[in-house]
């Protein structure tokens, strides 16, 4: 398919030279923007996600209103759950929820595996539609969350603080543990693959849940089906991010072990040590202004943009949050931030930088 006309995202990506960052923002396509809401105000969430014409509506809104330098499609990440034969809701100030939760090893022969054109066909028919309707703007992101947050998902049965229960069946039952794991990174991995054969130009994978596990279980549990997933995703032959919030201490070793073009940065981590990891791997970069930055000042977004930008620009650099933005945050606030990325010289940067060390 033919190169997008602004293709910095995809340059970025591949660690070309670009003029400047691109920028898009994480849950770009949400509730902040009242565009969204007057939507969302015709179907509930899920009727969304399975709508391609709905879908294909909000994804476009960020670009057309805000000037992203990319999209990322509509959807959520517990939809490859839901395709697997769980129950999924999803009702106003409570969130996601499965009424069978998955915690044994008969629990986990229930399920079946996805066809991604057949169990999940809404996606990507909102990927080919959506695809078609950016004429070639911007290019077009498509993801699927990691195998541990659906496990976490999928085994405690709603959002949690403690995920008690999940880490519990890490230690008490970890065949189960390993086996329902395997599964998802296939079935993810595949999902990805027919994302891209749909009209994706890049993927991400979110492991939203990264940061409740400590190293040694991040290690055994979370990283090394991220990376079965990624592998997978990789055969594609487009670009593929990984992002695993709370989990910054591990870049290097997420880099080595997914073999990923782009490494996702929390808000938690350092932007100039994460610079430092993406040079000595080689990676494309991603992040990491501290959301609730948004809600200071045009103004205060913008120096704190600029600080940022010092710290991480360089090959590879995609500029984005350090998570999603925030339902309440201020359309111009979002701007402010969008702008601030366009209006950067990557080249003067770079060469002033090249002139410290000489004169140094």
């Amino acid at each position: 398919m033919s190169t997008p006309t602004n293709d910095l995202f995809l340059r970025a990506c591949r660690r070309e030279p670009v003029e400047r960052p691109p920028v898009w923002m994480m849950r770009q396509a949400g509730r902040y923007l009242p565009e969204y809401r007057a939507v969302r105000a015709t179907a509930d969430f899920l009727t969304m996600c399975h709508t391609p014409e709905l879908a294909t509506e909000v994804t476009l809104q960020p670009v057309d209103l805000l000037g992203v330098d990319a999209a990322i499609i509509f959807s959520d990440i517990l939809v490859i759950p839901a395709a697997m034969g769980m129950s999924l809701t999803v009702d106003e100030g409570v969130g996601p929820q499965f009424a069978d939760p998955v915690r044994t090893m008969a629990d986990l022969r229930r399920l079946h595996d996805v066809e991604p054109e057949e169990g999940l066909r809404f996606h990507c028919d909102a990927l080919r539609m959506t695809r078609r309707e950016l004429h070639g703007r911007v290019p077009l992101i498509g993801f699927a969350g990691a195998p541990w947050t659906l496990f976490a998902y999928m085994t405690e049965g709603k959002g949690t603080k403690s995920f008690s229960i999940a880490k519990k069946l890490l230690f008490a039952d970890p065949t189960f543990a390993h086996a329902l794991l395997a599964r998802l990174a296939d079935n993810v991995g595949r999902f990805l693959v027919a994302q891209a054969a749909a009209g994706a130009q890049a993927l991400q994978i979110f492991d939203s849940w990264s940061g409740s596990l400590g190293p040694r279980e991040y290690r055994e549990f979370a990283l090394p089906y991220m990376a079965r997933a990624a592998a997978i995703a990789k055969t594609a032959g487009v670009p593929v991010i990984c992002f695993a919030p709370g989990a910054g201490w591990a870049l290097g070793e997420i880099a080595e072990a997914t073999g990923c073009d782009v490494l996702g940065v929390d808000w938690h981590t350092d932007a100039a040590w994460a610079r430092g990891v993406a040079d000595a791997t080689s990676r494309g970069i991603q992040g990491n202004l501290d959301p609730t930055t948004l809600y200071a000042s045009p103004e205060v977004i913008r120096e704190r943009t600029r600080q940022m930008l010092a710290q991480i620009d360089g090959p590879g650099y995609i500029a984005n949050l350090g998570h999603g933005i925030l339902p309440d945050i201020p359309v111009a606030h979002a701007k402010a931030f969008i702008e601030t990325v366009q209006g950067w010289d990557s080249r003067a940067h770079a060469a002033a930088g090249h002139a410290m060390e000489v004169g140094s």
